[in-house]
């Protein structure tokens, strides 16, 4: 009951501010104010005062707004502890202990020429891929490095 007399008494200033701007020529500021003293009658009519009086004043509600941000409060720390289990994861994943060799592969590149076709199956011969075990890493040709090198005058 206070709350919408108090609501009506700012809808009546309100109305009775703009009624003195629009008196001053300044017709688009007092339909503005106009507008927003509208607005406090229209929730008193509507039924939105007593309900917001309802929800400030009853220790019931706010025992549920507390409970819903109890609530809130965990979900975001079971979602904080999941994603950083998953970074820890993926980060002990990125550094395997076969990932620290370096890799003696030989590929191929633009400056290494095609290999040589057998004559008799026309079947390119290809490399062993694997070296043994007891063999020395292969060579490596550097000629394409060198020739880069020299052409940049280094």
């Amino acid at each position: 009951m206070l709350a919408e007399t108090i609501c009506s008494a700012v809808s009546a200033a309100g109305l009775g501010i703009a009624a003195i701007t629009a008196y001053r020529k300044r017709f688009l500021t007092a339909t503005r104010i106009a507008a927003y003293s509208l607005v406090p009658i229209g929730l008193v009519l509507t039924g939105a005062v007593e309900w917001v009086s309802d929800l400030v004043f009853k220790p019931s509600t706010w025992i549920g707004v507390g409970l819903l941000g109890l609530a809130w409060a965990l979900f975001m720390t079971t979602r904080a502890v999941e994603r950083r289990r998953a970074v820890r994861a993926t980060q002990e994943d990125a550094v395997a202990p076969q990932a620290s060799a370096p890799s003696l592969g030989a590929g191929r590149t633009a400056a290494t020429p095609t290999p040589k076709r057998d004559e008799k199956t026309s079947a390119p011969k290809r490399k062993e891929k694997h070296p043994k075990a007891g063999s020395a890493a292969p060579a490596e040709d550097f000629s394409d490095i060198e020739a880069i090198l020299k052409k940049h005058g280094i």
